[in-house]
């Protein structure tokens, strides 16, 4: 596992580059050199607090984009 440790102004100026490194590892972000926030990809953070999203949770985000057809119904 990799650690990044980027200024608040590098992480402003590239964020694509944080979110990439997020994938290796946690990205330390600074603030007057001292660290102040910490970036994760949502599966660390899953990971590190041992919560799981449910199916429940991801339909109710209100970005989320899901192709779904519910079958028909059969009368008996």
């Amino acid at each position: 596992m990799a650690i990044t440790t980027l200024s608040s102004r590098e992480f402003n100026q590239d964020a694509s580059k944080a979110r990439k490194a997020a994938q290796h590892g946690p990205v330390f972000i600074t603030d007057r050199g001292r660290p102040a926030h910490v970036l994760l990809t949502i599966e660390q953070y899953h990971a590190l607090t041992g919560v799981h999203t449910s199916i429940v949770d991801l339909l109710a985000q209100p970005d989320a984009a899901f192709d779904f057809e519910a079958p028909k119904a059969s009368s008996l």
